[in-house]
C-alpha cells in the first residue's frame, strides 16, 4: 500500500467529535500513516497535543489570524512557554497555524501583522518551520517572512500567483495543495499544482474545510442537504488528481509528495 502524509488536518475540530477515531482509521486503512495537526489558538495547544500523542500524529501550535481578534498577549507568551516546554517532543514539528488574512472582512490588519510577526519570532527562536495561512494575504505574509529568520516550513491552501509561489520556494518552503485543486474551474491552482518543481509541493486536506469537488456541495444543495464533511481519508482521491495533472504514476507521487514534507519538517522523518 502506498504511504501518505496529510500536512494539514483540524482534527480537533468540533466537527470529529463524534468519531473522531473512526476519522482516523478511515485515513490509516488508505495508506494516511501521518497526520499533522495544527492549532488555531491558545486554548487548543494541550488538545493538539493529546490527539497527536493519541493517534500517532504529529503537530503544530500557533495562533491563526481568524483567532487573533480573540487571542490575548498573554497567549503568545503561553506559545513560548509551550514550545519551550514540549521542545523535546519530536511530534511537535511546527509553529502553526499562523499568518494573515485579508479575505474575510472587518478584521483588524494591524493586529494580525502584530501577531503573525510576533508568531514568526517565536518560530526563529524555537527553530522550527511555520505553517502559514495566506488568504488573499501572500504579500503580506512574504514581507513578514524575508525579515523573520525563520527556518522554512509550508504555505498552507496555497492559492497565489506564480510569482509568489516561486517567491514562497526561493525563501524555503513548500506548497500545500488540496481539495480545491480537485475543482476543475479552479484553473489557477490546478495551473500551478501542474508546473511547479516536482520538490514543491506537499498534500494536505485542511479536514474537515476546503472539500474536494466530489464532496462540494452548491448554496442550493446545501439547503437540502449539508456539506459534506472532508477528511484525511480523502487525501490517495486528492493526490490522484496530482498525479494527473502532472503526469505522474500515484507511486511517484506519494514518493515524491511524502520527501517533500520531510524536508518542510524535517521532525517528521522521526
Amino acid at each position: 500500500m502506498l504511504s501518505w502524509i496529510d500536512t494539514h488536518c483540524h482534527l480537533d475540530a468540533a466537527e470529529f467529535d463524534a468519531d473522531r477515531a473512526a476519522v482516523v482509521g478511515r485515513a490509516r486503512a488508505l495508506g494516511v500513516t501521518t497526520l499533522v495537526l495544527p492549532a488555531v489558538a491558545a486554548q487548543d495547544f494541550d488538545t493538539v497535543r493529546e490527539l497527536a500523542h493519541r493517534h500517532d500524529a504529529a503537530y503544530a501550535l500557533g495562533i491563526h489570524p481568524l483567532f487573533v481578534p480573540h487571542a490575548l498577549d498573554a497567549d503568545l507568551q503561553r506559545l513560548r512557554e509551550r514550545l519551550q516546554a514540549w521542545r523535546d517532543d519530536e511530534r511537535l514539528v511546527a509553529v502553526g497555524e499562523i499568518g494573515l488574512d485579508h479575505f474575510v472582512p472587518g478584521l483588524d490588519r494591524a493586529r494580525q501583522q502584530q501577531c503573525y510577526r510576533a508568531q514568526l519570532a517565536i518560530a526563529r527562536d524555537a527553530g522550527l518551520p511555520v505553517l502559514l495561512h495566506l488568504r488573499a494575504a501572500a504579500d503580506a505574509v512574504l514581507a513578514g517572512l524575508r525579515r523573520s529568520g525563520v527556518r522554512g516550513g509550508i504555505a498552507h491552501a496555497f492559492n497565489g500567483s506564480a510569482v509568489q509561489a516561486a517567491q514562497f520556494v526561493a525563501l524555503g518552503f513548500k506548497l500545500g495543495f488540496g481539495g480545491a485543486m480537485t475543482h476543475e474551474r479552479a484553473l489557477r491552482i490546478r495551473g500551478l499544482a501542474a508546473a511547479l518543481a516536482d520538490d514543491a509541493i506537499v498534500l494536505e486536506t485542511d479536514a474537515p474545510d476546503i472539500p474536494p469537488q466530489w464532496l462540494y456541495r452548491n448554496a442550493q444543495q446545501r439547503r437540502q442537504q449539508p456539506q459534506a464533511r472532508n477528511e484525511p481519508a480523502e487525501l490517495p482521491r486528492i493526490a490522484a488528481t496530482l498525479a494527473a495533472l502532472r503526469g505522474w504514476t500515484l507511486e511517484h507521487t506519494a514518493q515524491r509528495t511524502t520527501a517533500n514534507a520531510r524536508a518542510a519538517l524535517p521532525r517528521l522523518r522521526a
